[in-house]
């Protein structure tokens, strides 16, 4: 009869080689991040309206996998920053909308920098990296 326990070693999980390199490669970015005065989260949300402009914060957080009660503070925190505005849509008053600021848009270009810092400090190669990407797309597509 097999160990019932086998399910519960550390070693036979997947969630925890996940959160052990998420919690690492975040802890990575801050040096990068602290020279733009970013957290991790504040990074990650100003990436989608660098990329967009401007946007709701509904959709951001469906791209982000946050709620609003994690996302408002960050988006408040940017505001002071004048990194972004947020205003009601003209078009729906319940719908609230992220806009870059010329603030925001000059940090654009340093933070355009972190992608290349980070992958110098990953001992990974360009196959493995699309194919951990693949998977992990994959695997955040089911929720």
């Amino acid at each position: 009869m097999a160990d019932k326990y086998q399910c519960l070693k550390l070693d036979n999980q997947l969630c925890f080689p996940l959160y052990a390199v998420s919690k690492e490669i975040v802890r990575k970015y801050k040096p990068f991040l602290d020279e733009i005065d970013l957290t991790y989260t504040q990074y990650i949300a100003m990436m989608v309206v660098w990329e967009e402009k401007s946007v709701s914060v509904k959709d951001m957080g469906k791209r982000l996998f946050l709620d609003s009660g994690t996302l408002t503070p960050v988006l408040k925190t940017l505001e002071k920053k004048g990194l972004i505005e947020r205003s009601r849509s003209k078009e729906d008053e319940r719908n609230l909308i992220v806009t870059l600021t010329s603030e925001g848009e000059k940090i654009e270009e340093k933070a355009a920098e972190i992608p290349a810092k980070m992958g110098a400090c990953l001992d990974i190669d360009e196959k493995d990296a699309a194919e951990l990407y693949r998977i992990l797309h994959k695997v955040m597509n089911t929720f």
